[in-house]
Formats: structure tokens, C-alpha cells, sequence
């Protein structure tokens, strides 16, 4: 990788006037105060989320040749994309892109690019935090259950609106500055975790009837739509794009010092951590417990009960974080909407409506639809494999324009290509399975 460098490209053209209104005013901008490790902390938070714990599931479709490979290609492929929008964050000297559709505009101009960039990305966010709304909700029953077996049983769908409750109060938080500690005790959460399902994996043994059989249970057709789902639910597992350039826009940048150069070694961390997060759950989840394994590697670990209550527990912690994270932006965007497009006046009344309205909306879906694996594989194709697999390389080619048939210029095509099957595959599947799963749902049960 070298110092900074994924892919070398040559050299690009003179970059073109950006016009006024693309530009994004200093006195508008977020505080730029982050350190390096802030920028760890929020991309692990951002990436290592609920996913992580369905890996072991996907590897039960796609068995141990297809998922190891489909694992090692997605983190070399969203490590690359990664980099690429850490160089694009100021790709035109004077000017930083501290949105992700700021930058799509650039690439594709000022109509075409908010349609193409804007959709993509709140459907991660938006997906993202209704699937931490039934993980927060799930984990939070699964403690309760543990911690206190005399307790009188409730609804699942009480314990997602409690885990909602919290975040009436933590979306009135102003920015990402602001909720730095939450996002770094949700990245150690993380890691912890992640360390305690396969360690516990690993110390319960593989099963007696472990079988690693490809998971074909009701026939050919309804396994290639969950193979499809297990694409989107790795992918999934890779959705810190959606937020990276708004980590970026906290950090500092002088000429001497551009905010490329600390983000670029804060996200290398976050890989880092994220590596040894996601392949030891994902492999020795499988080792373990083969084709049975739940989508959610925890469930299956029942000794020792406080070790699993605690882990169950920080996850709840981690998903709180989590949300706030991918919500910050749309609470941005929402609120710049509504005092620059219907003159509402900025202040905490319009705070507290919009945000509050957001965190309902997100809640009330979660509820309905708490089908956590089908979720995850819907969501992680249908806006994840774009903004995190193929998206990037696409805006780079425009802007950069690397040589035809060079390596820089291969390496972009195979990200493309890559992710556009990996997004219509894993959307075609994870919608198959939410009508297929729905069907036999018992609704706010």
C-alpha cells in the first residue's frame, strides 16, 4: 500500500472550476478539530456493526472456498474505495467535499450528481440504523432473558421501542464532534464482541453433527436467493463509505498537512481492526457450528451465561453508537433542507421535530419488519455494494481519468463490475426472503 498510495495513478488532468453554489461554506462546515484516531473510532463504529455476527451465516450458504474468497475480496476491494474518496476529499486545491453527494456533484454536475450519489447513501444510512433498531432491540431481550431467568417474558417488538427511546435523547446531540465518546466506547464494544463470539466459538468446539453441507433447504431455487442475501450480508458488513468524507470534513488541513494524510492512517487502523474483527467471527463461527449456525453467531453460544448476557450487552452499547453515527448526516441534511428550501428557522424547536420524526420513522420500521438477516442482505445490496464497491472507482475515472487498459484503470473496472453483481444478486435475494419471511410473520409480535 505504501505511504498513503492504494493504486498509483497517473497524473490527472487540471481539475475544473467548481462553481459557488457547489462549494461548501466554511461557516456552514462542521467543526475541524478530529485527531487521526478520531477517524479510527468512527469507521470502526461505522463498519464493524451488527454485521459482523451474520457472517458466520453467510459462510453457511456460500460454504469455506466461495466465503473465504468473497470475504477477502470485499476488504481488499472497500480498503482500495476507501482510499480512493480519501483522495477525492480534496481533489481540487482549495476546495473540500465534506459530503458524499458534494463530491458526486462534482464528478457528475451539479443535477445529474445529488440523484446519483444522495439516494444511494440514505439508503445505508436509513438502512442502516433500522437494522440497529432490531439488533439493539434483539440483544437488549437476549440480556434481559439471561441476566434475569425469573423476569416475565415480553414482546420483542417492546424491546426495540425501548432501545428506540434512547435515541429521542441522544439525536439532540449537535454533531459528529459531539458524539465522539459514544463512538468510541461503541468501537471498543466492537471489538469485544466480536472477540467474545469467537472465543466462545472456539472454547464450545465444533458441534457433533457439524455438518458444512451447503445450507440447501428448500430446494435449489430458494438456496440461490439465499446465497444471493449472503452476498448483500457481507457487503453490508462493509458500510463505512457512507460516512467517510464527513468523518474527513472533522480533521484539519493545511497544505503542508492535508486531512488525506491522518485519515488515510486512521483508516488503515480501522481496516486493520475490522480484519481482525471479521474473519476470525466469520471462519471459526462456521468451523463451529457449520450449516446450523443462526444468523446471528451469538444465539448460538449459551455458556457461560454471563459472558454471553455481557457480550449481548455490548452490542446493545455498539449499535447505539452506530446509529448516531449514520444518523448525523441525514439529521444534517434534513435540517439544511428545511431552513434553506422552506425557511424554517435553525435553532432546537426545529431540532427536536425533525430529528425526533427520524428516529420514529426508523423505529416504527424496525418493528415492523425485524427480519435481521434478510435485512441486512437487502440493505447491503441494494445501497451498500454501490457506495462502498463500485461508486468510488466510477467517480475516480471521471475525475482522475486514469490511462486506458493501465492497472489503476483494470483495478476500477473489476471494483465496478464486482459490486454491480454483488448489488442486483443481493437485492434480488434479500427481497425474496423479506416476502418469503414475512409471509409466515406473526406482525408486532
Amino acid at each position: 500500500m505504501g505511504k498513503g498510495r492504494m493504486v498509483s495513478a497517473s497524473a490527472p488532468p487540471a481539475p475544473r472550476e467548481v462553481p459557488s453554489d457547489e462549494k461548501w461554506e466554511e461557516n456552514e462546515g462542521p467543526p475541524r478539530e478530529a485527531k487521526w484516531w478520531y477517524s479510527t473510532f468512527h469507521t470502526v463504529t461505522a463498519m464493524v456493526g451488527a454485521g459482523v455476527l451474520s457472517l458466520p451465516y453467510a459462510m453457511a450458504y456460500l460454504g469455506w472456498g466461495p466465503g473465504t474468497l468473497v470475504m477477502v475480496l470485499s476488504w481488499c476491494i472497500t480498503l482500495n474505495t476507501m482510499w480512493q474518496m480519501i483522495q477525492l476529499h480534496e481533489c481540487v486545491p482549495g476546495t473540500r467535499f465534506d459530503r458524499y453527494y458534494h463530491l458526486g456533484r462534482h464528478a457528475f454536475g451539479p443535477r445529474l450528481g445529488p440523484w446519483i450519489v444522495l439516494p444511494q447513501q440514505l439508503i445505508v444510512q436509513i438502512g442502516c440504523d433500522i437494522v440497529y433498531m432490531v439488533t439493539g432491540g434483539k440483544c437488549l431481550k437476549k440480556f434481559m432473558e439471561i441476566a434475569c431467568m425469573s423476569c416475565t417474558r415480553i414482546k420483542q417488538s417492546y424491546w426495540i421501542i425501548m432501545f428506540g427511546g434512547i435515541h429521542f435523547f441522544l439525536s439532540q446531540l449537535p454533531n459528529f464532534n459531539a458524539v465522539s465518546a459514544v463512538s468510541f466506547a461503541a468501537a471498543v464494544m466492537s471489538l469485544s464482541y466480536s472477540t467474545i463470539a469467537w472465543v466462545g466459538s472456539l472454547g464450545k468446539g465444533r458441534a457433533e453433527t457439524v455438518s458444512y453441507a451447503y445450507k440447501m433447504t428448500n430446494g435449489p431455487t430458494d438456496y440461490m436467493f439465499r446465497v444471493f442475501n449472503a452476498l448483500g450480508q457481507i457487503s453490508f458488513a462493509y458500510a463505512g463509505h457512507a460516512v467517510v468524507l464527513e468523518i474527513q470534513a472533522t480533521i484539519p488541513s493545511t497544505p503542508e498537512r492535508p486531512s488525506k494524510v491522518p485519515m488515510w492512517k486512521g483508516a488503515v487502523w480501522a481496516y486493520f481492526i475490522n480484519a481482525i474483527c471479521y474473519f476470525p467471527v466469520a471462519l471459526i463461527g462456521y468451523w463451529a457450528f457449520g450449516q446450523d449456525v443462526p444468523d446471528n453467531v451469538l444465539v448460538a453460544l449459551e455458556r457461560p451465561a454471563w459472558l454471553i448476557a455481557a457480550a449481548n450487552l455490548m452490542v446493545v452499547i455498539h449499535v447505539i453508537g452506530s446509529y448516531q453515527v449514520y444518523a448525523m448526516p441525514v439529521f444534517d441534511l434534513l435540517e439544511k433542507t428545511m431552513v434553506k428550501k422552506m425557511n424554517f428557522r435553525n435553532g432546537f424547536p426545529l431540532r427536536l421535530v425533525v430529528r425526533s420524526s427520524y428516529v420514529a420513522f426508523t423505529l416504527f420500521i424496525g418493528v415492523t419488519f425485524p427480519f435481521f438477516g434478510d435485512l441486512l442482505g437487502f440493505f447491503g445490496g441494494f445501497g451498500f455494494a454501490p457506495t462502498s464497491y463500485f461508486l468510488p472507482s466510477i467517480i475516480w475515472l471521471r475525475i482522475m481519468k486514469p490511462k486506458k487498459f493501465s492497472l489503476n484503470w483494470f483495478i476500477n473496472w473489476i471494483c465496478i463490475i464486482v459490486g454491480v453483481f454483488i448489488m442486483v444478486a443481493s437485492t434480488i435475494g434479500g427481497l425474496r426472503n423479506i416476502v418469503a419471511d414475512s409471509s409466515t410473520y406473526q406482525f408486532y409480535s
